[in-house]
């Protein structure tokens, strides 16, 4: 209580001073007041020259070709045309990430070979606060065809989030906020897609209208998707890949010539199937270190192999998930607020949300969490050529999960956060710094409290050595407190075929690292390549004890590890119509000295493309190989490579004040049957075979 009463007095007063600050400010802005994103306008940009985009989840308003650390974009038609049903789907194709799919209904992004607790996901800086950091199974509550946007940050650019995004961070770009009045009172969105691999529709629409100093925004997004086909399978479809979804958002803001102050509500709704969730395990618990599964359970423990998931005499079919998430976003940004400062930002969120898994029509077990996140950044004026912001954020959550899968009993994390970041330009030379100080607490329902005090802190240099190249260093220390889960976890959790045990005792881990970047931002061939080390000690992991088929007993243990990988992305404009683009990534996974390799890390890939543009028409075809995963853990089994084929191709309409496109998007053009080595269904759940998506999407 006294968290929230503090978290509420803290976003009174910003929300006060910012707002006071507005209704001194003068007439309503006709522009954003955060730096835009690139123009949609002309989606074909055919200058030799890459445009210099703001990165939003950096506080100092920099490129991402002016920071230490590798960042990547995902936007405009892009977007539009690589974004799926989920989170991780969507950005599986950026060099550096993948997903750890789970289905139709549920996958997270993989990045540089961590997932959740270690990424962190982002609504405009504030985090999500759904249940998606505990299980793979629980779908990430962001809604990618309300996306404007994807910020993936790596390495030290994350550090400003915390220790939960000692990984990387995922910030979701939306325009839910309105942080401008239109230029002609009003400007849409609009679009209807159909897929064929899974029977897919989706519609989006969304609306700003707004008129002297307020604006408001109203948008919804829906998608309903059958069951996808895979080939070479025993069924011609996944069962429990099907995925149901509604999203719907009302927001506001007033807005001045100095800032915005403004908020939104969002509330979605969600039903889909959890493919290879195994029931007969049910009985099974450890002794000591040892795994025991009564053979009188009543489930046939021989015949289970991931693929039957017809409904039978136990009553158990495929399970599905009910989800239901509200959520309240808080934004505001006012410059020139007091002598010295150049402005304050402030970014909140507030979520409750609630899923049931039904077995059925029988729900066995809901999951909860409510909690919020909110962060207040101040900008200061340059002194002595040093520019920097200090903010504090203030996070709680309270998670429970009641029934079958009851594995962690109901749990509260507090966490305060304390940062600084400053930068300086010297000649050729863009150098940061950046620290951050963590007090987090964990509480869980009849066991002993836990308290931690992360410290993390980067360092990094960029070195404009030549026009247009540019090569970077970043040095970080990073911490990262033990989440509830690791902490508490002691029971069965299917999703993953594992028996869960946390330890109490785990201490903060500890990311040592170093990454070397090259760019090149000007002329034909533009592009960057970053190559990094991490060294860890305390690393926290999944130690796995004993296995009965399928099922896994695991304590959550501490070690020291190490992340060694490359990534890249390189395009060479042939002609003002065509170019091309080699691209590819690389990440080992593994404990020192004699503990072998990590779990779940992604296979190796690397790829080529070919872009063209005539007039109104665009499109392209990609290749790209996943390697064989030769390179496995303890209990873990190779997964094999495949070769995918992509291709999309677009029409654009230019009707006065509304532009439309037209669009064909193929994917798996193969029909390749491919394997996510990253997956908890790395064998049991194969990805999507050939789909064709078309859609057509109107900008007014």
């Amino acid at each position: 209580m006294r968290a929230m009463r503090l978290q509420t007095l803290l976003l009174s007063a910003a929300g006060a001073a910012v707002l006071s600050g507005l209704a001194l400010a003068g007439p309503a802005l006709a522009e954003d007041v955060v730096q835009p994103q690139k123009s949609q306008a002309d989606p074909h940009d055919h200058a030799t020259e890459v445009e210099e985009v703001v990165v939003r989840a950096l506080p100092l308003g920099r490129t991402g070709h002016d920071v230490g650390s590798h960042v990547a974009l995902l936007s405009g038609d892009d977007l539009v045309h690589r974004r799926q049903s989920t989170l991780g789907d969507t950005l599986s194709g950026i060099p550096g990430v993948s997903s750890d799919t789970f289905g139709g209904g549920a996958s997270r992004p993989v990045v540089r070979g961590q997932a959740s607790p270690r990424v962190k996901v982002l609504s405009e800086g504030a985090g999500l606060m759904d249940a998606s950091e505990v299980s793979p199974d629980h779908a990430i509550s962001g809604e990618p065809l309300l996306m404007e946007g994807i910020e993936i940050l790596r390495g030290p650019a994350a550090l400003l989030y915390g220790g939960g995004a000692i990984g990387g961070a995922v910030n979701l770009l939306d325009k839910k906020v309105p942080t401008r009045v239109p230029a002609n009172g009003g400007e849409g969105v609009a679009e209807y897609r159909r897929g064929s691999v899974d029977n897919e529709e989706a519609g989006v629409v969304g609306l700003t209208a707004g008129a002297g100093n307020f604006a408001v925004r109203v948008e919804a997004a829906a998608r309903k998707a059958d069951d996808y086909k895979v080939p070479g399978w025993d069924e011609p479809r996944l069962d429990g890949s099907y995925n149901e979804t509604s999203t719907a958002t009302l927001g506001g803001s007033w807005i001045g010539a100095r800032g915005y102050l403004g908020a939104a509500y969002t509330e979605q709704t969600s039903r889909y199937g959890l493919a290879g969730h195994a029931h007969e395990f049910e009985g099974c618990h450890p002794d000591g270190d040892h795994l025991h599964c009564d053979s009188h359970d009543g489930h046939d423990h021989g015949s289970h192999d991931g693929h039957d998931a017809e409904e039978g005499e136990d009553g158990h079919g495929v399970p599905e998930v009910r989800l239901k998430s509200r959520r309240v976003d808080l934004r505001g940004e006012l410059r020139d607020p007091l002598p010295g400062i150049e402005n304050i930002r402030l970014r909140a969120g507030y979520t409750d949300y609630e899923h049931s898994e039904q077995e059925g029509g029988v729900v066995s077990t809901t999951f909860t969490n409510e909690g919020y996140d909110g962060r207040l950044e101040a900008q200061h004026k340059p002194v002595a050529g040093f520019k920097g912001v200090v903010g504090l954020q203030l996070s709680k959550s309270d998670f429970a999960a009641i029934g079958e899968e009851s594995f962690l009993a109901p749990s509260t994390t507090k966490n305060t956060g304390l940062f600084v970041m400053e930068e300086y330009e010297i000649g050729l030379w863009h150098l940061e710094g950046a620290l951050r100080q963590e007090w987090q607490e964990a509480s869980a329902l009849g066991l002993p409290d836990v308290k931690h005090k992360p410290f993390s802190l980067s360092g990094s240099a960029v070195w404009h050595f030549t026009p247009g190249w540019s090569g970077a260093l970043s040095l970080s220390r990073s911490q990262r407190a033990p989440s509830a889960q690791e902490l508490y976890a002691d029971g069965v959790h299917l999703a993953t075929n594992t028996y869960e045990i946390g330890d109490a005792g785990l201490h903060v881990e500890t990311a040592n690292a170093v990454e070397l970047t090259l760019r090149k931002n000007e002329g034909p061939l533009t592009g960057s390549v970053s190559a990094y080390h991490y060294v860890y000690d305390d690393y926290i992991f999944a130690r796995t004890l004993d296995q009965f088929e399928d099922f896994r007993l695991i304590r959550y243990s501490q070690a020291d590890a190490t992340f060694t990988g490359v990534e890249g992305e390189l395009t060479q404009r042939f002609t003002p119509w065509l170019s091309g683009t080699v691209f590819g990534d690389y990440v080992r996974g593994e404990l020192k000295g004699a503990g072998g390799n990590l779990p779940r890390i992604p296979a190796a890939r690397a790829g080529v493309r070919l872009e063209a543009f005539h007039g109104p028409w665009s499109g392209d075809v990609e290749y790209a190989r996943t390697f064989k995963q030769a390179d496995i853990a303890a209990f873990e089994t190779e997964t094999p490579g495949h070769d995918m084929v992509n291709a999309t191709l677009a029409y654009d309409v230019d009707l006065g004040p509304v532009r439309s496109q037209i669009f064909l998007r193929g994917t798996n053009l193969l029909d390749e049957t491919a394997f996510n080595h990253a997956s908890f269904l790395a064998e049991t759940a194969p990805l999507r075979g050939r789909n064709l998506s078309v859609g057509i999407r109107a900008r007014f």
